[in-house]
């Protein structure tokens, strides 16, 4: 059975997991990605590790676990690009290189379709839908293995919004950020629908895993 999942999803103490101007240059806005992941960074198994060596253990499994069952991917089209509105340049492909690290169907929201394109084992959609009909189309290239709401905040909120999310692993920092888009005020938001378990790792991360 498809499960829709979240997964190592990182906000900061105060449930920032964005900032604002983002731009080419600042995928996150005013936040540094460096600060926020500073917990999967130094893995063994983070995806964009390109040097051999990394950390194991609790953490490095959550890593590990990103791919597994893994069938398709739904994000939202501000964690696919920066631009808004229609788009002005359509040859540009994402901040991922020529081999991003989704390597299934990529289902990218916005109002502003365009063609589909693959790089590597990756293929991005457009699609302009709501979170329901997007699932589903997931849903049918996922074959059978579970769908990933992959971000950004605005992304996983109107999923939670929609009741469409079965579980969810969600990293939180140490430490407020005060500005940006926000996911929660607390996890107990959630714990009308999902059971609520934290692990606070060596990191000094607190891990949230959520499920039905």
């Amino acid at each position: 059975m498809t499960r829709v999942r979240v997964q190592n999803f990182t906000v900061s103490r105060d449930g920032i997991g964005a900032g604002q101007e983002q731009s080419y240059e600042q995928p996150f806005g005013h936040v540094d990605p460096g600060e926020l992941f500073t917990w999967a960074f130094p893995t063994a198994g983070w995806p964009g590790r390109t040097d051999p060596g990394g950390s194991r253990g609790f953490e490095d499994h959550l890593t590990r676990d990103f791919a597994r069952n893994i069938g398709a991917e739904i994000m939202g089209r501000n964690k696919f690009g920066p631009q808004r509105g229609p788009w002005a340049d359509e040859s540009w492909q994402g901040w991922w290189g020529d081999e991003p690290p989704f390597h299934t169907p990529v289902f990218v929201l916005t109002h502003h379709v365009r063609p589909s394109f693959s790089l590597g084992e990756t293929t991005f959609h457009f699609l302009d839908a709501t979170p329901a009909d997007a699932l589903a189309q997931a849903t049918a290239a996922a074959d059978g293995q579970d769908v990933r709401i992959g971000g950004g905040v605005s992304t996983v909120r109107e999923f939670l919004e929609a009741d469409l999310i079965d579980e969810m692993h969600i990293a939180v920092a140490p430490w407020d950020l005060g500005t940006g888009l926000k996911l929660w005020e607390s996890p107990e938001e959630l714990t009308d629908r999902f059971e609520l378990e934290r692990i606070t790792a060596d990191s000094g991360y607190t891990h949230c895993f959520l499920w039905r």
